[in-house]
Order: C-alpha cells, then structure tokens, then sequence
C-alpha cells in the first residue's frame, strides 16, 4: 500500500445538469472507483441521502447566495446545520466531515460581493455546529481560489495572502486554526494556461521538463508544487505554517478549448494521482497530500462565462462513461470503471435535413436557438467537433436541444430544416448524445425539457460562426 493513500483521493460532485445521474448511480460509482471522499456544492437531500451508510467522507457546501442570511442571523445557521447535518448525521449515517462555507468568495471577479458576510457567516455556521454537538466531527473551511495569495517576488518564498484582504484573511486562517479546520485552496494549472498564451506548457504537467524554478534550496519543476508552496508560505509569514491545507478542487477539461483535452486531461490527472500518491508532498510540506478531484462528470448546465470549458471537467462523461484510462491507485483494475445501469432514451437523433439549404435564414435563427437552450460548446475550433463542417454543425446544434428536451417531437420541429433520424451521426471524436431518462428528484423535481425562452445575443453571434464554417 502506498504512503499516499493515508487520506485517499476525493471527487468534487457538482450537479448542474440537464439530465443528472440519479444520485444512488452516483454514489455506486464513487465506491466503485475507490473515492474516499466526496465534496458538493450544496446540501442536496437527495445526494445525502444516497451517501448515508456509504462510509464515504463528505464536504457538504453553502452557495455563495446563502452567505448574507447565516452572517446576519445565528438562528438561520442554527436551522442549516439542523436541517442539511444533523439530520443526515443522525437519521441516514451520513459522514458529513466539512461544512464548506461559500465557494470561491474572494474571487477577484466578484468585486468584494462577499468580503462582509463570509467571515460572520463562518462563524455562526460554527457556533451552530458547537450547539448541535458535532464541531469534533464536522469542521468548518472556506474553499478559496488560488488568487487571495500572491508572490511579491514571483518565488513561492515570497507568498503571502492579496494586499486587498490580507487582514480577512489573516483572521479567517487564525479562526479556522482556533477551531482545527483546515485551509481549502482551488488549484487551477489549466486557467493559467487559458488565460496567458504565453505560460511554459510543459510547466502545467507533472512530467515535463520546463526549465526549473529555483527557489533557495527548493526546486520547482510543475507549477502545482511552486503554487502549493506559495500559500504555505503565506500560512508561515503569518504564524499558521502549521495549519492543514486540502486541494478543493484541481484537474482539468476535456473539450472547449483548444488546450482542454483528452490526451492533456489524462497527462494531467494521471500525473497529479502519481505525484500524490507517493506520498513525498512539496518541497515545502512533506507528507501526502489531501485533495478533490475537479470533477467527476461533467454538467451541461454550469455558466460558461469563464469558458466553453466549464462544462467538460469531468473524468467521467454525464452519462457516467470514463473519459480516458486513470490509475488512481484505488481498484484492482488499475483504472476507473463506468456507472452501472444507465438508463437511455431511444436510439435517435434531430439532425438537418438533406434537402435544407445552411444559407436559409431559418438555419441560423434556428442554431442560435436551440444553442442558447442546449449545449454547442464542442462546436468551434480546437474542440471534439471541430473538424465538423456547417451542415454537421447544425445537426450538432439541434440534437443537443431535442436531447435536453427528452427527445420530444416538438423539440425537433425547426421550421422545415430539421428531421428525426435512427441513423447515428457522430463521426469520429465528435459524439452526437442520446440523453439519459430524466431523474426526478425527493422534491418532486424533474429534470429535462425546461422553459423556452429567447438565445442570447452572443449565442446569435456563435452560430453564425458556426455556418461560415466550410
């Protein structure tokens, strides 16, 4: 057994999509594929429910927009935790392990939105915590981007936390210490790379050979160390050096962008799971390291105001179909198997029709429609179905909204452009989905064919790129 499976290797459960897995499925696979831990974005009752009795460790999460109510009112967070862990805890034998208190707050692109109530909200959802009897078990953690720390020196031994919110966070890191939660950083070598044409490739990877980044006695060959590093510095400089750290959320996508994937998602994640696994840690902190893979299935539904990459982070597809072979050093068969057990809609697919012309202008109000309600972001250059000529496009474009829409007829009646077809027309990397029967939820909540409303204008401007393509 390798050093490195003392704290085994979490997945990051998100559940923004058009047609999730139902949550036992989910949970089956979790257990199947060795993870230990999980970590969710909220505190669905349904996906709670399925992991009572599991023994999977869980980070339960509070959405950035519950923040202002639980920092103004002890009773509110009293009746969070009553309902979202103590029942859990109790009733279904949920080991709830983390409160996860807003996700990502101090984002700089949120222009300080919550740099007033997540700290109270913090503490309340702690003090509530102590008055349930569970603060042994459960500990609070605010998971944060990589961006509230800097480096004046562009050198991990210059880390410290960001000019802007330094006492914040100096008093957040000193209350989580006071209360033994853990430090929860998101580690994204992906965004650096999407974000600067000009960042060193190779120095994303754990097996490249950039040129090394020497730092006194230390050396930095993968930016996930040097920027791992950085933040324990900043926890010392400031007299935390011993304060835990979890990697909330690290990985990398597979479609959206030219750099997001396959072959460099598997290099990526592969390489992240051995360099962990051997236990060693940083050149700053040895030891193994606790992490969360970012994600397990990808969802169809998530903002891609960051990027078309958004919605292709998982190691699994939504249907719960391994991406690619990864050695996470937790089944006997040295790589992840699928969800048991899925449940399709029928063999077929909206697609074009053969006598429709891509110049009428039905074709493109139709594209920017159904793209504004379904999903295109493999559609474009550098993605799975690039290489797609204007016809294909269309077709991609209309069998993603009749898919969302569970296949219904009217979902497929583009006025005179459109037609049903058992005939597969995927070609090559470019896979046309048939979507997984809707899951209806405890509450009563289906999910799938959803309200019509009209494209944005920016999606009226993608499809008319998609068209010109020859």
């Amino acid at each position: 057994m390798m050093v490195g499976r003392a704290y085994g290797i979490g997945a990051n459960w998100g559940t923004q999509a058009t047609h999730p897995l139902p949550p036992d499925t989910v949970v089956r696979l979790l257990r199947n594929n060795g993870f230990q831990k999980v970590k969710l974005f909220d505190a669905d009752y349904d996906a709670l429910r399925a992991l009572g009795k599991s023994g999977i460790e869980v980070m339960v999460g509070i959405p950035n927009d519950m923040l202002a109510t639980l920092a103004t009112s002890v009773k509110a967070a009293e009746k969070w935790v009553a309902k979202n862990v103590s029942t859990h805890v109790s009733n279904n034998n949920v080991n709830i392990r983390y409160v996860a208190v807003g996700n990502e707050p101090f984002l700089q692109t949120y222009n300080g939105s919550f740099l007033r109530t997540t700290y109270p909200a913090l503490q309340n959802i702690q003090s509530a915590l102590i008055k349930a009897g569970l603060s042994n078990q459960v500990k609070v953690t605010v998971p944060l981007n990589a961006d509230v720390y800097e480096s004046s020196s562009g050198l991990p031994s210059g880390g410290d936390f960001r000019a802007d919110i330094h006492d914040l966070m100096v008093a957040i890191v000193k209350f989580l210490s006071d209360n033994g939660g853990p430090f929860t950083v998101n580690i994204y070598p992906f965004i650096s790379l999407y974000i600067d044409s000009n960042f060193p490739v190779e120095y994303a990877f754990f097996d490249g050979n950039p040129s090394p980044l020497v730092d006194g006695k230390a050396t930095y060959s993968n930016m996930f160390d040097a920027n791992y590093d950085t933040l324990v510095w900043a926890l010392q400089r400031n007299g935390f050096e011993n304060l835990p750290i979890i990697v909330g959320e690290i990985g990398w996508p597979t479609d959206g962008d030219l750099n997001a994937n396959m072959n460099y998602a598997q290099r990526f994640n592969q390489g992240f799971m051995s360099h962990i696994l051997g236990g060693k840690g940083t050149p700053m902190r040895a030891g193994p390291i606790d992490a969360y893979l970012f994600s397990l299935i990808d969802e169809d539904a998530k903002s891609i105001d960051p990027g078309n990459f958004e919605r292709h982070w998982g190691i699994f597809t939504f249907d719960g179909r391994p991406k690619y072979q990864l050695n996470l050093g937790s089944t006997n068969s040295g790589t992840i198997v699928p969800a048991k057990n899925v449940e399709y809609l029928d063999k077929k697919w909206c697609v074009m029709r053969p006598n429709a012309r891509v110049d009428d202008p039905q074709v493109s109000e139709s594209v920017s429609y159904a793209c504004g309600l379904a999903d295109c972001t493999s559609l474009g250059y550098g993605t799975s179905c690039g290489n797609l000529d204007a016809r294909g496009n269309v077709s991609y474009a209309f069998n993603s909204y009749f898919q969302i829409n569970n296949q219904l007829d009217e979902a497929c009646k583009f006025p005179n452009v459109s037609m049903i077809t058992k005939t597969n027309p995927s070609v090559g990397s470019c896979r046309f989905e048939i979507s997984i029967k809707p899951y209806y939820g405890g509450a009563g909540r289906r999910f799938g064919f959803g309200c019509l409303q009209k494209p944005l204008g920016l999606i009226a401007t993608f499809a008319v790129f998609l068209l010109t393509v020859v």
